[in-house]
């Protein structure tokens, strides 16, 4: 539980893992700034989270005007921001290392300058107190591909990586301030859209759904993909005090996937 109101803004909050980590942060009696692209499910969301204080704000990341909106909404409402969970958009998979300028041209637009921009309007935001033990925590949800290449995820090895130099360069740049800024790496996790890809491989070889999740995790150190609660709860962690002498950190959520040291 937090000992006074830290208002956090979680943005791709309807998704798998945005639902289930509010539900954590709002279980713990963190109030929330909720934003995602669909008005209906932000509504929706709002209504079944525990505690009060919750606001919900439309926003696309691949939108320069409703990034502009966003941060405009945030100033009026005159939100102060304790901390953030950046969930940036995906890039898909693909296995072609050299795309196009065109589409690199959109996919920087869309994963990286776009959410980063959405990053620098909370940090607007923030009036951390770290003489008085007040701080402010930013902890931006990146893949296992920021650690090791993978090769089905070509251009996602490349905006991963932008983004753990970037929350770096932050960390340094912010420290004095009382903002910490961390990456959390996540390895195969089961939200409702990895199962169904899961469910789409097992179908097209014949075999169960619990075969072929078996043979996928053999790899895996602890034997299993993460589930999105358990996302939730580190994500906590690192907006908690936990993370109060930590920054500049990339951390695997992996069950030890990544063999890099």
């Amino acid at each position: 539980m937090v000992g006074e109101a830290r208002m956090v803004l979680v943005t791709g909050a309807t998704g798998g893992i945005g639902t289930a980590v509010c539900h954590q942060l709002a279980g713990s009696g963190y109030p929330l700034v909720l934003a995602a692209r669909n008005e209906a499910k932000l509504k929706t969301l709002s209504d079944e989270l525990t505690g009060d204080g919750h606001v919900w704000l439309q926003l696309d990341m691949t939108n320069d005007q409703s990034i502009r909106q966003f941060g405009e909404e945030l100033a009026a409402r005159r939100i102060t921001l304790d901390g953030v969970v950046l969930m940036p958009p995906q890039a898909h998979s693909t296995n072609d290392p050299m795309p196009g300028a065109d589409a690199w041209r959109a996919l920087f637009q869309n994963c990286f300058i776009g959410p980063l921009e959405v990053l620098k309007a909370a940090i607007d935001r923030m009036n951390p107190d770290p003489v008085n033990g007040r701080r402010a925590k930013i902890v931006i949800i990146s893949g296992i591909s920021s650690a090791q290449v993978l090769g089905r995820y070509a251009t996602s090895n490349v905006l991963r990586c932008a983004w753990i130099g970037e929350a770096k360069t932050l960390a340094f740049a912010l420290g004095a301030r009382g903002i910490h800024v961390n990456t959390l790496s996540l390895g195969g996790t089961l939200s409702p859209w990895y199962r169904e890809g899961i469910e789409k491989r097992a179908d097209a070889v014949g075999i169960t759904f619990e075969q072929r999740l078996a043979e996928e995790t053999a790899n895996i150190p602890l034997g299993k993909y993460g589930e999105p609660a358990e996302v939730a709860v580190a994500v906590e962690g690192l907006l908690s005090r936990f993370s109060d002498h930590m920054t500049g950190l990339n951390i695997m959520h992996d069950g030890g996937f990544t063999r890099s040291y």
